[in-house]
């Protein structure tokens, strides 16, 4: 009997036409049948937005070879992810895959990221996901050290994934990778500015700038500190925000009844 091969959303949040997910599209497409369906224009710092004031459209392309069709969504990476389980896809995905990230989405980025919130919609969904990301914002990134790691991470996680788990996995800017390592969330912060420019009429408008800063007092085991030493990072993730270790605590104290 011929095996099933595994239906394989692919997304991102850097829009269509980004090296990434042509990247992560051939990848895919030696582990399974690829559908793409991604922002028409770059979506980074988007977080989990989701479109509810304007309508959503989508526009069927042609231009990936490794993929059973591309869709083109003026919306989110949510919404992409939403579109493409409720409508686009010809049946619901074995997982999703969303990436490859032009830049780091280690520690507290995780938030911001529109490439990790994708990925946190399909698990929402139960289906399970990875958010890849390369520690690199140029355009013309080399994603080649990184393709067998995508494999063989995407592979194992196909036969041991359960409903509802995320992995973020991020790639060190090197050509000589270490190896891979399960980290968790390292601890950290932007450290933020405004700049103030005036416009031609003399109206103020402000450009946020900013570096980040990990604040980890016990880093050996993070994801900062691992990228740093040259490893891919692999930190699962869920989005349940629970602090249980708060919750246990403050049960007995807040719990009341009325």
């Amino acid at each position: 009997m011929k095996e099933t091969r595994p239906i394989i959303l692919v997304t991102n949040d850097d829009g269509i036409t980004a090296p990434g997910i042509r990247c992560l599209s051939e990848c895919m497409a030696a582990i399974g049948d690829v559908y793409v369906v991604a922002p028409d224009s770059p979506q980074s710092g988007m977080g989990h937005a989701v479109t509810v004031n304007t309508t959503l459209a989508y526009e069927q392309l042609h231009q990936n070879p490794y993929a059973k069709a591309e869709y083109s969504v003026n919306g989110t990476p949510a919404d992409c992810v939403k579109l493409a389980i409720q409508h686009l896809l010809p049946s619901r995905p074995t997982i999703c895959v969303s990436g490859i990230n032009h830049g780091s989405n280690s520690s507290v980025n995780i938030l911001y990221s529109g490439t990790m919130s994708a990925a946190m919609e399909s698990a929402v969904e139960s289906i399970p996901a990875i958010g890849f990301s390369l520690e690199n914002f140029s355009w013309e990134a080399d994603f080649s050290p990184s393709k067998p790691h995508i494999l063989s991470i995407t592979k194992r996680f196909l036969k041991e994934a359960q409903p509802y788990q995320v992995l973020n996995v991020n790639i060190p800017k090197t050509n000589t990778i270490k190896g891979i390592k399960v980290c968790r969330q390292s601890r950290g912060n932007w450290h933020e500015d405004f700049v103030e420019r005036k416009d031609p009429r003399g109206k103020s408008y402000f450009w946020l700038t900013g570096e980040f800063v990990a604040d980890d007092p016990h880093p050996e085991d993070t994801d900062v500190y691992a990228l740093k030493q040259g490893y891919i990072t692999v930190v699962p993730c869920t989005f349940d925000m629970t602090d249980y270790q708060l919750l246990n605590k403050i049960k007995n104290t807040y719990d009341t009844e009325i």
